[in-house]
């Protein structure tokens, strides 16, 4: 089995993966289809078990429920990058700070990046 379909998987008790008609993963974003790789080249390296990961996708997705998040998928990879953050940090690989720091870059990269263009971490005028 391969890892994507490992993930698929391991993500369906919980939250099926968005999928179009051919069955393969749909993603609305650039950033949904690198965060769905991150993940897998995480595992690859074995920073993380499937059920590890299933574990910390169920418990964002049940906070955002409790929070009042809406049920129409549209919220489905930000919770996605969520318990990947969540996971990577609590397993010690990264702090929150730095965290904190690289989502900080994104957002400056985000809003110095002309319409249209890709978002890069080199558009970050604080780089």
């Amino acid at each position: 089995m391969s890892p994507h379909e490992e993930i698929a998987r391991a993500a369906a008790e919980i939250a099926p993966i968005p999928r179009g008609d051919d069955g393969e993963p749909v993603f609305r974003e650039p950033w949904e289809a690198q965060a769905f790789a991150m993940t897998l080249a995480l595992y690859e390296r074995g920073l993380f078990t499937w059920p590890e990961w299933a574990g910390a996708l169920s418990a964002v997705i049940k906070r955002g429920q409790a929070a009042g998040d809406c049920d129409d998928g549209s919220t489905y990879y930000q919770h996605w990058l969520s318990a990947v953050e969540q996971l990577v940090s609590d397993k010690g690989i990264v702090t929150e700070q730095a965290l904190a720091k690289r989502r900080d870059a994104w957002d400056r990269a985000a809003h110095a990046t002309p319409h249209g263009q890709p978002i890069l971490l080199e558009n970050d005028p604080l780089r």
